[in-house]
This record gives C-alpha cells, sequence and structure tokens, in this order.
C-alpha cells in the first residue's frame, strides 16, 4: 500500500524531504502547501506533485491523504500539529516541534489521544555519523565524559540555507539548540539533570539573540558545553566533539572524524548516508508498522522541558 503525503513547507528544508522521500518506495507525495503560491507551483511540477494550495486546511481536507510533513516556520509548528492530529493524519514536524513548554505537552497529549503516528525532526539521531557512534555507545565499548558543540551560521540578515530572505524569525534555543539538548541526552543514555544558559545581546530589528551559551549535565555525571551564534563569519554548521572513555570523535552533519581529524567511514551504518532521508523513512516505517518511531513526539519532550526551563533563566 502507498502511503500518501502532504508537504507543508516549499523551502529549503520541504525541498530536502522532497529529495529524500524520492528514494523511499512506497510512498507518494500527493499535496504540496507553500506561503507564495507561484514558487510552490514550480516546486510541485519539479517533483510531479498533483496538489498545489497556500493553506494546510487544504491537504487536510483531502480523504487520500495518510501522512503530513510539516517543514513550516518555527512559529506554525505546534498549531500544524495538532491540526493534522485533528484531522487524522499522522504527522512528522520538523524541529523544533513547538516553541515553548505548554504547546509541547499539549502535542504529546493530542498524539496520544489520536492514536496517530507523531514524529519530530530531531535529525540528528538518525545521521550516519551520530548513529556509528551510538552502536558504540549501546555495545557499550564507549561512553561520553563530555560533548563539546558548535552551532554557528552567519545570519545577521533573516535569511534561510539557501540565501533566501525569510517570512519568520529563527532562534537560536528553540530550534538549533533543541538538537543538541536532544542528542545529548539520547547518547548518554540519562536525562538532563542540570542546565544553564546565557546570551548575548538582542538584535534591535530580528528581536532574538545572536549568541548563546549552554551547559548541560546529565543524571550520569555526563556534561555538554554548547556555543550557538547567528555571528560566525566562518566554518557554517554544527560540529559535535565526543570525548568519551575510549576516543574522540568529531561529527559535522552526515560526517565522522576521529580526534585527530582522519575520516571514518559510516556509509555501511544505515542504507542511506542522508539523514533527512534517513529520518524519513522511520517515520513512513513507523506508519507502515504500527509502531512507535525513534524521534517520536513523546520521546523528544523532554527535551522541550529543559528549553523552557532555560527560557525562564534567560528571561530572568
Amino acid at each position: 500500500m502507498t502511503i500518501k503525503v502532504a508537504l507543508a513547507g516549499a523551502g529549503a528544508f520541504g525541498t530536502k524531504h522532497l529529495d529524500g522521500i524520492r528514494n523511499i518506495p512506497g510512498v507518494e507525495v500527493i499535496s504540496l502547501i507553500g506561503r507564495e503560491l507561484d514558487k510552490t507551483r514550480e516546486v510541485a511540477a519539479k517533483y510531479g506533485i498533483a496538489h498545489v494550495g497556500t493553506d494546510l486546511a487544504q491537504s487536510l481536507a483531502i480523504a487520500e491523504v495518510d501522512a503530513v510533513i510539516l517543514a513550516t516556520p518555527t512559529q506554525m509548528h505546534a498549531a500544524q500539529t495538532l491540526a493534522c492530529l485533528q484531522a487524522g493524519k499522522h504527522v512528522q514536524v520538523e524541529i523544533p516541534m513547538a516553541d515553548s513548554w505548554k504547546d509541547a505537552q499539549a502535542i504529546v497529549a493530542a498524539a496520544k489521544s489520536a492514536g496517530k503516528v507523531a514524529m519530530a525532526g530531531h535529525t540528528r539521531r538518525f545521521n550516519p555519523s551520530h548513529q556509528w557512534v551510538r552502536q558504540r555507545i549501546t555495545q557499550g565499548t564507549f561512553n561520553i565524559q563530555q560533548m563539546d558543540v558548535q552551532t554557528y551560521f552567519f545570519r545577521r540578515t533573516n535569511m534561510n540555507a539557501l540565501g533566501q530572505a525569510r517570512s519568520w524569525t529563527d532562534h537560536l534555543l528553540w530550534h538549533h539548540a533543541a538538537h543538541t539538548i536532544d542528542l545529548f541526552a539520547y547518547q548518554a543514555g540519562s536525562p538532563v539533570v542540570k542546565a544553564n544558559a546565557i546570551q548575548g545581546p538582542i538584535h534591535p530589528s530580528l528581536g532574538i539573540a545572536m549568541d548563546m551559551s549552554i551547559q548541560l549535565q546529565a543524571a550520569n555525571g555526563a556534561i555538554c558545553t554548547l556555543s550557538l551564534s547567528f555571528n560566525n563569519d566562518g566554518p557554517l554548521g554544527t560540529f559535535f566533539r565526543y570525548i568519551g572513555d575510549s576516543g574522540t570523535y568529531i561529527a559535522s552533519y552526515d560526517d565522522l572524524y576521529n580526534g585527530k581529524m582522519e575520516k571514518i567511514d559510516v556509509s555501511q551504518v544505515a542504507v542511506s548516508m542522508n539523514g533527512i532521508e534517513l529520518q524519513d523513512r522511520e517515520f513512513f516505517g513507523a506508519i507502515a508498522e504500527g509502531r512507535e518511531p525513534n524521534a517520536s513526539v513523546a520521546q523528544v519532550l523532554a527535551c522541550y522541558e529543559v528549553m523552557g526551563q532555560l527560557e525562564l533563566q534567560l528571561a530572568g
């Protein structure tokens, strides 16, 4: 049986999902929603998607739609996820599933009530680089002492990953820190019990902090130091240094190196070297098999509780 999908968000990340889905058998995107109709039609034509619209409700009204992927602005995630579940659709919402602790709790409750697969796009759980490290952790041959993480972008103007003007404002805490907070607890196999944050000045027009520093400690004693910046005019992206009891590993998206910066072959870890595709494969696999996916909204909820606590700390 073919899983029929609606995708909301025809921008930089939406197209990454479309590229990944092309490689997944038994899945068809039949509806595409975007902010600008003409641009959305162009993307739909490229990927052979029949239905195009500007309102998610149009997709949810299509009876044939089994599942929805939300690659929309952060501020829309919670309300749109709830709408999908209320419409009886499986849903995968890009990170973050919400930008408040209250909304994250509401999503988990709605998913439980609806009995549908509800998954958050916590991609770091799926990148082959991080999966390789996790395999060693589960085998008992590597244990994390510290994670040292740099999340660096140059976004003094409101641009997306393709260098196009954004209609919304990204956020260091509720988006970029979410990746690391969740991954740290997931890889450490232990919940975060201490969290501290400081931030730099608020940008006069974007209204967000452009620099932030976060410290975490897990119940098992492992620590994490996370530095984030939108002011970095240098190598861009997120760089994870795993410091453990039997080695040091440096992960950058799907690539992995040892402490001497020698590349590690992770090509055999999974069926693809594309973390987004692997994330989507997990979503559709959970639907087909009637099971909870890795990175279900319930599994990642603890991350949002930590971010809620950090937000209160920064506001104080």
